[in-house]
């Protein structure tokens, strides 16, 4: 009888060692098999989920645009004071709804290249107006001429040609007009062929965005669907921020980091973006970086919203500011296992820059250089409900029921092998007295 007890008390124990083995061994080969069952379906190569859902993306995905309406365009124009802007807006667009196109495959570098289609949609609902609201917003025609003809001569046909077609510094421009383009009076006079359409995103629809390349996961799933380089060139990158629950899927939080935007002093990889040692104080401000090279000389920069970590010598010119960390940085959430972006926040502010000319009447009041801000926008989408459920039925349910199943079996193994063990000491402890 004793016999027979200490042998079940025993056999118990074993049982429950194998339980806790069998537990601790599931770990790292359940997760193994998980990483692999995933991997098969989230690289972008044809044939996977992943592929059909990224070529043509079913989440909505929109643009909106705050313009920044000047309050006081003739005390500028007159005695060079501070710019006084209110912010107008949302007036919100549908983009990006339409396949990618041009796709092709790199097997060696694990990369696709594509391009985006671009046309945008107006979406009356969720603005704050109609496309036809206007606002009195910099002439971008006026204030880039100067740069692009620094000739003292041709200055001053220029400045003939904006008199007589009665342009000033700022001008009154519809929220449509000022987005996607209209023909600018004094660019008409000029009695050689140039493009006379202006807009801050002209042209826009029937165009393409690209070429973008991406990694495809294939030899590193956490790079899947990563910008590597844009147009030719390496793209912006971001850094851990927090760890957050997006409609039950965690997700890491990626945060385009100030350093994307500092002097060349703090970050020496913007030494590129530093062109003008008299704007940028001897490449010592930060804040906004120097695009005119892609703008074909145009005297464009970028930086966040409202001037956002910027230095202050960058704001000081401008009023009615207020940049906030929550509303106008850039994020992206990513789910980790995946490496899919399941939510992101694309924030950027366009400007320009407008520096006093002598031969410009409707400049050479001006007695400092500005850094004009015309609009900020802000790019966005968000997992759908139905997809995150998906998601979650496919990926993190998984997931989160192994995880039960291999801390179970090992917690447990561990409490039948402790306390089985205890019993047979017990028992034996007994039967020794």
């Amino acid at each position: 009888m004793g016999c027979d007890r200490n042998c079940g008390l025993i056999a118990g124990a074993v049982i429950g060692a194998v339980l806790a083995v069998f537990g601790g061994i599931l770990m790292p080969v359940g997760d193994m098999l998980i990483e692999r069952t995933i991997k098969k379906e989230v690289v972008l190569e044809e044939g996977t989920i992943a592929y059909q859902n990224w070529v043509k993306t079913g989440t909505e995905v929109y643009r909106q645009f705050w313009i920044y309406d000047v309050q006081n365009p003739q005390e500028v124009v007159a005695n060079s004071s501070k710019i006084k802007v209110k912010q107008r807006g949302p007036y919100t667009y549908r983009v990006r709804y339409l396949a990618k196109k041009n796709i092709t495959h790199d097997p060696e570098n694990h990369t696709v290249s594509f391009l985006q289609p671009n046309e945008a949609i107006f979406e009356p609902s969720l603005s704050a107006g109609t496309e036809n609201d206007t606002w009195t917003v910099l002439n971008l025609a006026v204030a880039a001429a100067p740069h692009l003809y620094p000739n003292a001569f041709v200055q001053v046909v220029l400045n003939s040609l904006i008199k007589k077609s009665k342009s000033s510094m700022f001008q009154k421009r519809t929220v449509k007009e000022l987005l996607w383009g209209y023909k600018d009076p004094f660019l008409s006079l000029v009695p050689y062929p140039i493009s006379t359409t202006v807009g801050v995103f002209f042209p826009y629809n029937n165009t393409a965005d690209g070429v973008y390349t991406v990694f495809s996961g294939k030899d590193n799933i956490s790079q899947v669907a990563i910008i590597d380089t844009y147009k030719g060139k390496k793209s912006i990158y971001a850094v851990f921020g927090a760890e957050i629950n997006l409609k039950g899927i965690p997700v890491y939080r990626f945060v385009l980091p100030s350093t994307a935007f500092a002097s060349p002093l703090q970050n020496p990889d913007n030494h590129c973006f530093c062109t003008e040692t008299v704007i940028s104080n001897n490449c010592t401000s930060y804040g906004v970086l120097d695009i005119g090279r892609c703008k074909e000389g145009k005297p464009v920069y970028i930086s966040l919203p409202h001037f956002l970590h910027a230095s202050p010598d960058i704001a000081e010119p401008i009023e009615g500011l207020n940049p906030n960390e929550d509303e106008h940085s850039t994020y992206l959430d990513v789910e980790p296992i995946t490496g899919f972006t399941l939510r992101f926040a694309k924030r950027l502010q366009i400007n320009i820059l407008v520096k006093p000319a002598k031969k410009i009447e409707a400049l050479k009041g001006l007695k400092r250089n500005y850094i004009v801000p015309i609009l900020w926008l802000n790019e966005t989408g968000t997992i759908g409900d139905e997809k995150a459920e998906m998601f979650r039925k496919r990926v993190t349910g998984k997931i989160n029921l192994l995880g039960l199943v291999e801390i179970t079996l090992l917690s447990v193994g561990v409490v039948m092998f402790v306390a089985f063990m205890i019993s047979y000491c017990a028992c034996r402890s007994k039967k020794v007295k």
